[in-house]
């Protein structure tokens, strides 16, 4: 493991592939080989009694990828030696969900033949990547970030002795419902009924890729923060012209529909009373997916025997939604976690 050159950078990860062979989804389909790409930080650790005693589960939102968790705002802050999560103590492993990142997505070839995935079938390759091929049969900890976040809540329901701790960001323990549900089909119907999808055969992104972003920057978006750093007319066309001009270059139609699409069989809600690891679930004020008004975090999280709800109030520190990457934010909430689990 190669260490940064400077005072400010992480340990750099390294990087794998996995190969699950002959996987079947839960829709029937099946891909004779499933890639998982990851990337680890630190040496595995074991117990007195044999089971991994340092390894961490880390996973990315839709439509990102581990790669983006490499970032003074989340690596800076965790992975440095000295640091809640340094890779001197932790087995880190980041891997990128299937149809993300260097994992096998549609945009490989199949298109819109890529198996329709669902979170049960995402949840299922990280685990198989963990006991199969990373030798991991026990998780110090399990976190994520919104998609990765509604994961956490699956891995404690789907594997409720495999962890201590589990920390859920900028996630609900609920369906995809109200509102959410409704951008989610705004976005995927914005790509699949345009003339120019092709039923997903198209050699170039249709323009319905573009009134999806427009979704995914709504989602996104942070009133406070936004007219602070957008003052005025210009200053707001200029920002989210690049941020669409972006989205437009970096992302694939089919990679993006099938990535909201894959939250429709979400809902951890029967199995919460059964998580036995210690939970503490953090969401935001201003994020404009999760909003407080829904209570539904606080009211779920009371099934579950030892979770903790924190609702992060509105500061000049919060991006909306995206705060679950600041890790500057709630990583006292993390420390506290990791104390009360130990």
């Amino acid at each position: 493991m190669a260490s940064g050159s400077n005072a400010t950078s992480w340990p750099q990860p390294e990087e794998g592939d996995f190969i699950i062979k002959d996987f079947h989804f839960d829709s029937g389909e099946t891909l004779p080989e499933l890639r998982i790409h990851y990337r680890t930080l630190g040496t595995i650790k074991k117990a007195k009694d044999g089971r991994a005693s340092n390894a961490v589960l880390i996973m990315h939102g839709t439509t990102g990828s581990s790669a983006g968790f490499f970032q003074d705002i989340f690596a800076g802050q965790l992975c440095k030696p000295g640091q809640l999560l340094s890779a001197e103590e932790y087995f880190l492993v980041l891997p990128d969900g299937i149809g993300h990142g260097g994992s096998s997505k549609p945009s490989d070839g199949l298109r819109a033949s890529f198996p329709r995935y669902g979170y049960n079938d995402m949840v299922h390759a990280q685990h198989a990547l963990l006991t199969q091929h990373l030798g991991v049969d026990h998780l110090r900890l399990v976190m994520g970030t919104s998609m990765g976040g509604m994961q956490t809540w699956m891995w404690g329901t789907m594997y409720p002795d495999s962890m201590d701790a589990l920390m859920p960001l900028a996630s609900l323990p609920a369906q995809i419902a109200g509102r959410n549900r409704m951008m989610r089909k705004m976005a995927i119907d914005s790509i699949r009924q345009d003339p120019e999808f092709h039923n997903g055969n198209y050699e170039v992104n249709p323009r319905g890729l573009r009134a999806a972003l427009h979704v995914l920057a709504w989602m996104s978006s942070a009133p406070l923060r936004w007219q602070a750093d957008c003052p005025d007319q210009e200053s707001a066309d200029a920002f989210i012209d690049a941020w669409m001009d972006k989205g437009m270059r970096e992302k694939d139609a089919n990679d993006f529909a099938y990535a909201f699409d894959a939250s429709r069989d979400y809902d951890p809600r029967p199995g919460l009373k059964h998580v036995k690891a210690a939970l503490t679930a953090v969401n935001f004020a201003d994020d404009q997916v999760n909003p407080p008004e829904l209570n539904i975090l606080e009211e779920e999280t009371k099934k579950v025997p030892r979770g903790v709800a924190i609702m992060m109030p509105i500061d000049e520190q919060t991006i909306g939604h995206g705060t679950h990457s600041v890790a500057a934010n709630w990583k006292h909430h993390l420390a506290e976690l990791l104390e009360r689990s130990a």
